[in-house]
């Protein structure tokens, strides 16, 4: 090999070693930093940590998985939940912060199995635009000026309908009880059903299916929740068709000043949705307006028998009211006694605080976002845990304590720990930001008016202190929360 050879392989070299050395540049240059993601461990492959976040606990406590993971990785972990790799937030800032940009930084994302069920125009797993309409159309009908001039009435009327029967029996099961009262004043308020009718009676027995398999693994084969109850959402779905149908030929037939001021007849009259989304929309109502409400009634009952001071002041309050009304010869609730009813408001708040009926929420990130150094990446699962907020030491003084008493003077009342903080920044019952539930007035109201009247006109003690409320992960009392009642009259 001659030296102009070697001269040439010793350049070629040396060329190939720069632009080798130039690319590695570039591409360290354009490539993403390392993210900084919260730690934890993802679990096994596909499930992940799935079976050990869902597994059943005391719905006043947030768990031993979550007590164990936050004591090991802090309030902010990652995980792997329902098949994706996820961020969970036990963090109030954090979570406020993720509600706060829904449709900015993160958007609504609920298990495909959840959308299956409720059907995929359902409120709660829309976003976006459609979302927005679906929720203007459920907060018009739920107004503040119809729960004054309507739905008080109606919540009264199906309150005392339900307490008046518990003459007639001296033991039952008081998540029966409160599920009826609300099942049966949505089915009116929705679409107009009288309550002991056989339709609405068929209705309520195909909706108690339905529910059984909404919080059911998603096994879809003859015989499981699941499948038993996309049968009955079927059988439901036909029921509430058959509704629409009735109503619209008689305005065709020119009828068009309905008797019916119910939900059905206002998106028919007021708003441009397709069948499909009409029907998607009423059983979703259904499913929220019905299920929360029950069990946050349902709950009350359960903690006030522990907390007799808390009977004795609501006793005080209710009968003030009543005694109020006797002289004045009225017997209706107005909205001016429901707004006197203080402490009810406070038991109301401490009840869900402590219940915790929407335990997480469910969420993704819509672009890389970073919170308090730490990496939450685009695409993947956020879940907001609301429970782990409303029990935090940290934030509210004694959590697992019934103590309404928190919630006087606008929740500044000493009782949070950190007394520049209102225990109202970091009460989310109900959610945030532009998915705020649309009818949580309406149940603050509902749990209020059954709370006047069961106090006014009964006792009750706990036959089973063991049966308490425990998260599946929605709240339910397994033996369905057996009460004995004895009737009293404190007017």
């Amino acid at each position: 090999m001659s030296d102009s050879d070697i001269t040439f392989y010793f350049l070629s070299s040396i060329l190939s070693l720069l632009f080798i050395f130039i690319f590695i540049l570039i591409k360290r240059k354009h490539a993403k930093p390392k993210l900084n993601l919260p730690p934890g461990k993802m679990g096994l492959p596909f499930i992940g940590e799935t079976f050990g976040y869902l597994k059943p606990y005391s719905a006043t406590t947030i768990g031993e998985f979550m007590e164990q993971h936050i004591a090991r990785y802090g309030k902010i972990y990652k995980s792997k939940l329902f098949g994706e790799p996820a961020i969970v937030s036990a963090d109030a800032g954090l979570n406020r912060f993720i509600l706060q940009n829904e449709g900015k930084l993160f958007e609504c994302s609920y298990p495909r199995s959840i959308g299956g069920i409720l059907g995929k125009w359902s409120m709660l797993v829309l976003v976006g635009d459609m979302h927005r309409d679906m929720r203007v159309i459920s907060l018009n009908f739920l107004s503040h000026a119809r729960l004054r001039t309507h739905l008080l009435k109606e919540v009264e009327k199906h309150t005392l309908l339900v307490l008046s029967s518990w003459k007639e029996k001296s033991t039952f099961a008081a998540q029966d009880e409160a599920k009826k009262f609300t099942f049966n004043l949505m089915a009116e308020h929705i679409m107009s059903l009288q309550p002991g009718k056989i339709e609405t009676e068929k209705l309520k027995k195909e909706y108690v299916t339905f529910m059984k398999g909404v919080v059911s693994p998603p096994l879809n084969f003859p015989g499981t929740a699941y499948w038993k109850a996309l049968k009955s959402r079927c059988t439901i779905l036909k029921f509430i068709e058959g509704k629409m149908e009735e109503r619209m030929k008689r305005m065709k037939e020119g009828n068009e000043n309905l008797e019916e001021d119910d939900l059905l007849n206002w998106v028919l009259k007021h708003s441009n949705l397709s069948t499909e989304q009409i029907l998607d929309l009423i059983l979703s109502l259904l499913f929220a307006g019905h299920e929360t409400s029950s069990v946050s009634i349902a709950l009350a009952i359960y903690f006030l028998p522990d907390c007799p001071q808390a009977i004795q002041q609501l006793r005080e309050e209710h009968r003030e009211i009543a005694r109020a009304k006797k002289q004045a010869g009225e017997t209706e609730l107005t909205w001016e006694d429901y707004k006197k009813m203080e402490f009810t408001h406070c038991v109301v708040n401490e009840t869900l605080r402590l219940g915790n009926v929407v335990r997480f929420l469910h969420r993704k990130a819509l672009k890389d976002v970073r919170y308090k150094g730490y990496d939450i990446p685009c695409g993947w699962k956020v879940l907001p845990v609301i429970a782990a907020v409303h029990l935090d030491p940290l934030l509210f003084d004694q959590p697992q304590h019934f103590n309404p008493w928190r919630w006087q003077n606008n929740g500044n009342h000493g009782n949070c720990p950190n007394s520049s903080t209102s225990c109202n920044n970091n009460f989310l019952p109900f959610g945030g930001g532009p998915r705020l539930c649309a009818g949580s007035e309406l149940a603050k109201l509902e749990m209020a008016v059954f709370i006047h009247h069961l106090i006014l006109n009964y006792n009750w003690e706990l036959l089973d202190n063991k049966d308490q409320a425990f998260a599946y992960p929605f709240v339910d009392f397994p033996k369905g929360l057996q009460i004995r009642v004895q009737a009293h009259s404190l007017i």
